[in-house]
């Protein structure tokens, strides 16, 4: 008998997307556009991802503004020639077969940062950098130049940047979009008590933190069609004491599923902090987080964190701990990696016809 097709290679379907299999292509900033804009990298590394077999597919952290970007070489879409660009991801995408989703982000206070091969450190304005806007006037670290904290007015113009980016998000044709709100950068930094000082509306407790969070998705919900899923990237824990708790994040996953225009939260950790340590770095270990909100407030999640074998990926899903699986790092090493591993769990991998005489 045949053996059974794994949870892990059905087909999902999230309003009225149905995205081929589970796996999905983790955003990964490669800080390497120019002004904003991508090039033949961005083009190659993506599609080299696209054709492996993956299916959803979303570009790296794309940003609302100059200001808003982590690096001088993030992605942006605050332009016709930035949305243009991403036209041609989105067409190479469903070329491939998969389902073209796209990060919206703005980086916060970890603004205006050099690029990771280049230390990674503050790049200060008089060496071409620039202030960044935060929630709060605190420095990501100590070196780091003190960033401007936002005035409610200045707060509603990030709000409607969202807005303008989702709105060229479905002109360019993406068919998912995902709310940044992890890893340090400006709506994680509401979230957390360690990136949010504030007293007024956007700060306080839990509810008051997560007001800039709720105005985006109103804001991107407005524009964004409803047969069209949204998803929000989450930091479910900030891994240290007085920080964003898993309690905190499963109380948040309520309001969001209570709310019913977010389809599903990609639960990562950390990044409020550089000198924060994550416990214990072993294969899947935000795995939990994503099981976690998945259980207990009862919506959709996606699980990441070093999943490395088909194995392993097909037990996330199989078992309920959460949706679908992102891979980052196991996709830089080998963008043909869901095709491996339809092969090693016995599914027939659907090639593009192009590739039909590989060896899988």
């Amino acid at each position: 008998m045949a053996r059974p097709t794994p949870a892990l290679f059905t087909p999902l379907t999230l309003r009225d997307v149905t995205i081929p299999n589970h796996l999905v292509v983790s955003p990964m900033c490669q800080y390497s556009a120019h002004d904003g804009l991508g090039d033949d990298w961005h083009i190659q590394q993506l599609g080299a991802k696209a054709m492996g077999g993956a299916g959803l597919v979303f570009t790296e952290a794309t940003h609302l503004s100059p200001e808003a970007r982590i690096t001088q070489g993030c992605l942006g879409l605050y332009s016709d020639a930035h949305e243009a660009f991403l036209r041609r991801l989105v067409a190479l995408i469903e070329y491939a077969g998969g389902v073209p989703g796209i990060q919206l982000a703005h980086a916060g206070r970890k603004a205006s940062s050099q690029r990771p091969w280049e230390g990674g450190r503050a790049l200060r304005p008089e060496d071409g950098g620039w202030v960044p806007d935060a929630m709060s006037a605190l420095p990501f670290h100590d070196n780091a130049v003190t960033p401007h904290a936002m005035s409610a007015a200045e707060l509603h113009d990030v709000v409607e940047g969202f807005a303008a980016m989702a709105r060229r998000a479905l002109s360019a044709g993406f068919k998912v979009v995902e709310v940044h709100a992890a890893h340090g950068y400006l709506i994680h930094s509401a979230l957390s008590p360690v990136g949010n000082t504030r007293n007024d509306a956007y700060g306080g407790d839990l509810r008051g933190r997560a007001k800039l969070l709720m105005d985006v998705l109103d804001a991107v919900r407005a524009v964004w069609p409803d047969t069209l899923p949204l998803f929000v990237r989450l930091s479910c824990s900030d891994y240290m004491e007085g920080g964003l708790t898993l309690d905190d994040s499963v109380e948040l996953a309520g309001w969001l599923r209570a709310r019913g225009d977010v389809d599903l939260i990609d639960c990562s950790g950390g990044g409020i902090l550089p000198t924060i340590k994550v416990p214990s770095l072993h294969p899947g270990y935000q795995v939990p987080f994503a099981q976690a909100l998945r259980d207990r407030a009862g919506i959709a999640t996606g699980a990441v964190g070093l999943i490395r074998t088909p194995e392993f990926a097909a037990e996330i899903v199989a078992n309920g701990r959460a949706d679908l699986v992102f891979l980052g790092r196991a996709l830089l090493a080998d963008p043909g990696w869901p095709l491996r591993a339809a092969a090693a769990l016995g599914v027939p991998p659907k090639l593009p016809p192009q590739y039909e005489r590989a060896v899988v």
